[in-house]
């Protein structure tokens, strides 16, 4: 079970659930009930908007969503056995964990994933939308099989689908809110307010997660040299992703501001992505950009890890800036 539990990254998921939950209740729900509406029954009285996807079915698409990704991480310890071994000299699958298993805890997690996402996309009205579980599940595999090793194709799927985590919920919450209110309310704000409240944190977790796979990369730079993969540091060179590296380190915390600047402009905000995020992002910067030992890149991505948390975790304070009608 200690194999499995490693093979499968429980940190990881249990920042998945994180990520999910905070969306909903720290800014999702604060947003509708800042948004009044008047129902058509009864015209005299302004109410608030509420959830139209139940506490259980919400449950469903989370535990959906962490099998789909469980699965992604089997299945990439499953084609990396060569690259680990010279990389990090342990591997799980092969050794703790038989090739075959893997393969079998592979499928079975996917399967129940995707017959929990089309059963929440059923729910809501959409069927359709359980596509979206495939592809993510097949996208993990291919990744794994093929895109990782290829230029920088591999690092862009992960943080695209690292992204899509947060806008799932949106997407399963809003798709029932906007039929509901549509149909039955004579003035009703609409739900793009929601998607842009998410979409600040999606693309935040884009930029992070694709900075700490490309020093991921560059720390795994011999096994990928010695193995012929395409990645980026082994195509352009370590001195040329720790340039990336700094761009796109930049480019996060430039856009972190003009968003403080022009929307929130509060001095928790301020202080909050100052002390949390931006001198965190600068120290990492600095550490890529002076060495490329494999320990100080080892613990530049492990404090990249802390910065994503950090980002998740600001949700808190924006639901309560929210709620308190400061901003919408």
């Amino acid at each position: 079970m200690k194999g499995l539990l490693t093979l499968i990254r429980l940190p990881n998921l249990l920042i998945v659930a994180l990520t999910m939950l905070l969306m909903r209740y720290a800014i999702i729900r604060p947003l509708l009930n800042a948004m009044p509406v008047t129902m058509a029954d009864s015209p005299l009285i302004v109410t608030r908007m509420s959830f139209q996807l139940g506490w259980f079915d919400f449950l469903i698409l989370v535990i959906s969503t962490i099998l789909i990704t469980a699965a992604g991480y089997v299945i990439n310890d499953y084609f990396d056995i060569r690259t680990d071994l010279i990389n990090r000299g342990s591997i799980i699958v092969g050794n703790t964990i038989t090739r075959r298993m893997a393969m079998v805890y592979h499928n079975t997690f996917n399967i129940l994933g995707v017959i929990g996402g089309t059963y929440v996309s059923a729910r809501i009205g959409y069927f359709w939308l359980g596509i979206l579980f495939v592809l993510v599940s097949g996208l993990l595999y291919f990744y794994s099989a093929t895109y990782k090793r290829q230029f920088l194709i591999g690092n862009l799927i992960v943080a695209l689908l690292v992204a899509v985590v947060p806008m799932m919920v949106v997407i399963y919450d809003a798709a029932p809110i906007y039929k509901h209110y549509a149909a039955t309310a004579i003035s009703f704000p609409g739900v793009a307010i929601l998607f842009y409240w998410v979409g600040g944190f999606a693309l935040f977790a884009f930029l992070t997660t694709l900075i700490r796979e490309i020093i991921k990369d560059m720390e795994d730079y011999e096994g990928d040299m010695a193995l012929g993969r395409n990645t980026l540091p082994v195509r352009a060179g370590l001195s040329l992703s720790g340039i990336i590296v700094l761009f796109l380190s930049l480019v996060t915390i430039f856009l972190l501001y003009i968003t403080w600047y022009r929307y929130i402009n509060d001095n928790i905000t301020l202080a909050y992505i100052s002390v949390l995020i931006t001198l965190p992002l600068i120290w990492v910067t600095f550490k890529v950009l002076t060495g490329k030992e494999k320990q100080r890149l080892h613990f530049a991505s492990r404090l990249m890890k802390l910065i994503m948390l950090a980002g998740i975790l600001y949700s808190l304070i924006a639901g309560g800036i929210i709620t308190s009608g400061k901003i919408i």
